[in-house]
């Protein structure tokens, strides 16, 4: 019997998207779970030393396996992103990395029954 694996990679979508020199704008992309050397080449990085909030740019550069059509980034080119999709992109980020779901428990004030939720990111739909 085979395993099956956690997934690795997760789909989102933006809440505006990445407006592209041709006037693509770019939603849906895929991202994968953070690595040690992700986290180590972010703190070598000279431009997220010198700038600490550049360092998201730069994670994200290596974590977003695909946006639209393009399936290389850089920290550049999402320097063009939206404030509310960096917003988004920090949280989705955060949220598989560190629980590798959108879920969250929960429980009924009236009866006390535990569940758990799934939280939509803002820009899903």
């Amino acid at each position: 019997m085979t395993a099956l694996l956690p997934p690795t990679e997760f789909a989102f979508t933006l809440p505006r998207g990445l407006l592209g020199s041709d006037g693509t704008v770019h939603r849906h992309g895929v991202m994968r779970l953070a690595t040690a050397r992700d986290e180590l080449t972010v703190e070598r990085d000279r431009a997220a030393q010198a700038q600490p909030g550049y360092a998201d740019l730069v994670m994200f550069a290596r974590v977003i396996t695909r946006l639209g059509e393009w399936s290389t980034l850089t920290p550049t080119l999402l320097e063009e992103l939206f404030t509310v999709d960096l917003a988004y992109l920090r949280e989705f980020y955060n949220r598989i990395n560190q629980s590798n779901q959108a879920h969250i428990p929960a429980e009924c004030p009236q009866c006390c029954h535990a569940f758990v939720v799934e939280l939509a990111l803002a820009g899903e739909f």
